[in-house]
């Protein structure tokens, strides 16, 4: 990778877009400080504590931009692990896109997607699984996708792994052991341990495999088929669900053509319901396109609800 680009001064707006009461922008790199230094004459910033804030007026070029405060954050003691400065200003457009234009002018360059926590990975400031935390973390819209990405990036993950690979490097010194003296009268360890010690990290390996369709069950939301045969009831159930009138609800069979997909959140978890297309045999060709995708979305579903209607014989 190129040095330059993990080296240079980064910036970018933190905050969403559209109007607020203030707006946020971050900068990092080895001359974060010296730049915003440029902007901000109430203080001398290098000689400054980190993990302080203070308040004054930016100025470029006698034009005065805006009245901000500066949090100080130095390296190696801020997320990047980089010298790093956040500028929390009024949230209008037109002042975050100007300071950014200042920023450019006087050196420094708009960040990429993803930049800042790339670099925290590379100064060792979290590992690859922390830092994807920080992608779902932003991404989560549900309690459990909260909690599960909160315990990802404060290290929870990461600890298993390394007890995991500490275990490993265990069994394979105790295994290269046996080898080297295997023609001598010499046990290094108990059989019965080594089993053991197998047994356990085959253990850890499994629960860390069935961990995976869990964690991502809980980030992308459980998918909740609900099928059937015509007029069983389904769109029913889904409006009755939703409280509103989300499907189209007749008497005529075959009125739902295609899927339809909304959002619960219940007990702090997202399922994802989808009310399909009843099953039977026909020989309208929408129809039939309507039932293979219902047959689609079931292979998919993590929950099938089928519904059958009582007052008739066959199901």
């Amino acid at each position: 990778m190129d040095p330059a680009f993990t080296n240079d001064t980064i910036a970018a707006i933190a905050t969403p877009q559209g109007v607020g009461a203030l707006g946020i922008i971050r900068i990092s790199g080895e001359n974060a400080i010296e730049v915003v230094n440029l902007i901000f004459p109430q203080k001398d910033i290098a000689s400054l504590k980190s993990h302080t804030a203070h308040f004054g007026p930016l100025f470029y070029k006698n034009e005065l931009i805006d009245e901000v405060i500066l949090s100080i954050f130095k390296a190696p003691h801020s997320f990047t692990g980089e010298n790093s400065v956040e500028i929390s200003c009024h949230g209008s457009s037109y002042i975050l896109q100007r300071i950014m234009e200042v920023l450019i002018d006087i050196g420094v360059r708009p960040a990429k997607p993803g930049e800042y926590t790339m670099r925290a990975f590379l100064n060792g400031k979290m590992d690859l699984s922390q830092a994807e935390a920080v992608a779902d973390l932003i991404a989560a819209e549900s309690s459990a996708a909260h909690k599960t990405a909160m315990d990802q990036m404060r290290g929870g993950f990461s600890i298993q792994i390394k007890e995991l690979r500490r275990q490993l490097l265990d069994f394979a010194s105790l295994i290269e052991l046996e080898l080297d003296f295997v023609e001598e009268d010499v046990e290094f360890a108990d059989r019965k341990s080594l089993l053991h010690l197998l047994d356990v990290i085959f253990s850890e390996v499994r629960k860390l495999a069935d961990s995976f369709r869990l964690g991502n069950v809980i980030k992308s939301g459980v998918k909740v088929v609900i099928a059937g045969r015509p007029n069983a009831g389904k769109s029913t159930l889904l409006n009755a669900l939703l409280n509103e009138e989300r499907a189209i609800v007749s008497e005529i069979p075959g009125t739902t053509r295609d899927t339809i997909e909304d959002v619960i959140a219940i007990e702090g978890i997202k399922f994802r319901f989808i009310d399909t297309a009843g099953i039977r045999e026909s020989s309208e060709t929408i129809e039939r396109i309507g039932i293979s995708r219902t047959l689609e979305k079931i292979q998919e579903a993590d929950i099938i609800i089928y519904l059958y209607d009582i007052n008739t014989t066959t199901g």
